[in-house]
């Protein structure tokens, strides 16, 4: 099974991916960490990504497209796999036709994510209140239409992230029919 996970940053993606992935036991799989392993490395590429993630701004359509389809292409994915964050916009959309079956929604209020953000410990850079911001605002921007198209397709689960995790869970095993 193919499953995207979408959501704006604090929805629960991680956390769903990592339970459903036990699940099935197929792997999860975050483009956020693989930007962020790449960042951590001293070339060109990952300081130009440690740049740009910082700042609250997205890796472009065309980099992002190359790094995912590349991550993708690794065996341990074919038989099936759950990503989150990619595809976010519709360029990336047209660019991933790997035979994606379920994209799940987890929507949540900007408040919840930056409450939710807010009480999370460690050391991302990327995750000061203005690049938070920057990604909310952008996701609402680009985001919209690949929920569109995705809902047209007959492919969108809209789940209620604002419930007890294992309520969430709960819920997207029961509309998966799993």
């Amino acid at each position: 099974m193919k499953i995207v996970l979408i959501g704006i940053q604090g929805a629960g993606k991680s956390t769903q991916g990592k339970l459903l992935a036990e699940k099935l036991g197929i792997p999860y799989l975050s483009s956020g960490h693989i930007f962020r392993q790449m960042a951590k490395s001293r070339t060109k590429l990952g300081r130009w990504l440690k740049e740009t993630m910082n700042v609250g701004a997205l890796v472009p359509d065309d980099k992002t497209i190359e790094i995912v389809m590349e991550y993708l292409k690794k065996p341990e994915y074919k038989v099936g796999f759950i990503i989150d964050g990619f595809p976010r916009t519709i360029a990336q959309v047209g660019a991933f036709t790997d035979g994606t079956e379920k994209i799940i929604f987890i929507n949540v209020s900007d408040k919840e994510a930056l409450w939710r953000i807010s009480g999370r410990t460690g050391d991302r850079e990327d995750e000061t209140l203005q690049a938070i911001r920057e990604r909310i605002k952008l996701f609402h921007k680009l985001t919209e239409e690949v929920l569109a198209f995705y809902k047209d397709k007959d492919q969108l689960i809209m789940i209620n992230g604002e419930q007890e995790i294992d309520r969430v869970y709960e819920e997207i095993v029961m509309k998966l029919g799993l």
